[in-house]
């Protein structure tokens, strides 16, 4: 199973790379596509983030955007600076939630997205995503308590999703095909599930892996809630922006090639996932053999441009 979702996942991030230069679109002023023009003129980009998504995407103490996802953005940031020849470029900081990520996207309102958004075939038609930023997949968190190993042990219960992600679809399918009855609850955004799981108002809590883990750090649940049961979905993450604008699509990509060549992603990505977090907790999620190879994808074709 690693070993089939590992090539899955290199053959995404070759995907995401061909598509992400695949399309045409004409340039704004002079010469730049138009998110591009757009942030010459203002010499602003608009990083959308979320305020429940550790380690992607969070407030810190301060109530301070930050975040691993953010952190590559930053990266974007600065090529996205080469190409309309402002190194100086001001970061205006959204807040978007699951559920109005891709409109913000869709309408202007954001110039990059960085969350924890799975790059799939079905966003792909609307939006573009990064090349392979990490891997997680549907999972469940129960009380400590509780006698539930797998979805099917929640037949005839209540699980929360989070609207508008690819676990309420897994939910959704899945509640379908084993007819398990569930009552599915739905809430704005993740911190909003974890309460309703707290306060009793759902039997479990679906969303991806490693922002179950994140939650259950975050709020030193150690000893009253625990992540189960199979994965329910394989979610590869992206950094999500405007479909259809090759140069920008270019910008993105160099970022990430020279953030491979440099090989500064697994430092990077120890940093948010295995080092102690500037909230003070720590995931202790070690780097899955999938991304490494992925990242290693990303160095390999660096090495192969230059």
């Amino acid at each position: 199973m690693r070993r089939s979702l590992a090539i899955s996942c290199s053959l995404l991030l070759a995907a995401c790379l061909l598509a992400t230069g695949a399309s045409a679109q004409t340039g704004g002023s002079e010469g730049l596509s138009p998110t591009l023009s757009a942030i010459k003129k203002a010499h602003t980009v608009r990083l959308g983030y979320r305020e429940s998504s550790p380690p992607f995407s969070f407030l810190d103490q301060s109530g301070r955007p930050i975040g691993y996802s953010l952190e590559l953005c930053e990266a974007i940031v600065e090529e996205i600076g080469v190409d309309v020849d402002d190194p100086n470029l001001r970061i205006d900081y959204v807040k978007v939630t699951s559920d109005d990520r891709i409109d913000a996207v869709l309408q202007n309102k954001i110039d990059l997205e960085c969350g924890s958004t799975t790059a799939n075939a079905e966003r792909g038609k609307r939006v573009a995503f990064s090349p392979l930023m990490f891997v997680a997949g549907t999972k469940l968190m129960v009380p400590k308590a509780s006698n539930v190993q797998s979805l099917t042990d929640l037949k005839g219960k209540s699980i929360v999703v989070t609207k508008g992600t690819t676990n309420e679809q897994a939910i959704q399918a899945a509640d379908k095909k084993f007819s398990l009855g569930l009552n599915i609850v739905t809430s704005p955004d993740h911190e909003q599930s974890y309460q309703i799981l707290v306060d009793g108002k759902a039997d479990a809590f679906a969303t991806d892996d490693i922002l179950l883990f994140g939650l259950i750090a975050r709020h030193k649940a150690q000893d009253k809630f625990r992540v189960t049961g199979d994965y329910l979905s394989y979610d590869p993450y992206g950094i999500m922006f405007k479909k259809g604008e090759p140069q920008l699509s270019a910008v993105v990509e160099r970022a990430f090639r020279k953030l491979g060549s440099n090989r500064d992603l697994v430092p990077l990505y120890n940093k948010w996932f295995v080092s102690r977090l500037p909230t003070g907790e720590r995931l202790n999620v070690p780097i899955s053999l999938q991304l490494e190879e992925a990242f290693k994808a990303m160095d390999d074709s660096a090495s192969a441009n230059n």
